[in-house]
C-alpha cells in the first residue's frame, strides 16, 4: 500500500512540474487562463495579471467565488500551485491580512514565490509541503481554499483532518474539486485516464 501511495505522490508531483515549467506543452486536463475564465473567474482580473501567473493554472473551479474572502483575514491555500488563488486571495485581504500557500510541487513554489514578488504582494508566502502535514499552527487560518486538491492526495481522511486543524473556530473552508460517480465503471474510469488526468 505504501509503493502505491509513493507512486501516486510521485506521478503527481511529476505532471505538475511540467505544468509549472511548461505550462503550454500537451495537456489531458484544461491549463492557464482561459481555462480559469470558464471555470468562473472574473475575466478582466484574469487578464490583468502577467502570464506567469495564469499560464500553470489548473484548477477545476473557482474557490474564491464559494464566500466571502475580507481584509485582515488569514488564508490558507492547500494545494496553492503557481499561485493563482492565493494572489487573488492576497489582493482581497489586503495589506492587513496574509495568504500562505502549501504546494507539494517544489516548481511551482518556485513560480509562485517569483509571480508573488513581481506582483509586489507582502502578504502572500508559499511552502513546500503535502496537505496531510501542514506547515502551520492549530487554529492558523480564517479561511482554507483549495482547487483541484483533495482528490489527488492519497489519504483524505488525514488531508481533511489538518486541514480543520488549521482552521479557527468558525473557519471556512472554500473548495473545488472532482470525484467519481457512482456509477462509473472501472472501463470508463481506464478509457479516460488516469487519477489525475
Amino acid at each position: 500500500m505504501q509503493d502505491r501511495v509513493e507512486e501516486i505522490r510521485v506521478r503527481v508531483r511529476e505532471r505538475f512540474a511540467k505544468v509549472a515549467m511548461v505550462p503550454s506543452q500537451g495537456k489531458k486536463f484544461p491549463v492557464g487562463p482561459e481555462s480559469a475564465k470558464r471555470l468562473g473567474y472574473d475575466p478582466e482580473e484574469i487578464d490583468r495579471l502577467p502570464l506567469s501567473v495564469t499560464e500553470s493554472f489548473a484548477g477545476v473551479g473557482n474557490p474564491i467565488a464559494l464566500g466571502e474572502i475580507l481584509a485582515g483575514q488569514t488564508v490558507l491555500d492547500l494545494g496553492s500551485g503557481a499561485g493563482l488563488d492565493s494572489i487573488l486571495a492576497a489582493r482581497r485581504v489586503g495589506p492587513t491580512g496574509r495568504v500562505v500557500g502549501v504546494e507539494f510541487t517544489e516548481e511551482m513554489v518556485v513560480k509562485a514565490r517569483g509571480n508573488a514578488r513581481a506582483l509586489g504582494l507582502g502578504n502572500v508566502e508559499f511552502f513546500h509541503g503535502m496537505i496531510e502535514e501542514l506547515p502551520v499552527a492549530e487554529g492558523f487560518a480564517d479561511v482554507a481554499i483549495s482547487n483541484g486538491v483533495f482528490n489527488l492526495c492519497p489519504d483524505k481522511p488525514k488531508a481533511l483532518a489538518e486541514t480543520y486543524r488549521a482552521l479557527r473556530p468558525g473557519g471556512r473552508l472554500l473548495m473545488a474539486d472532482i470525484l467519481l460517480e457512482g456509477h462509473v465503471t472501472a472501463a470508463e474510469v481506464a478509457r479516460l485516464g488516469a487519477w489525475s488526468d
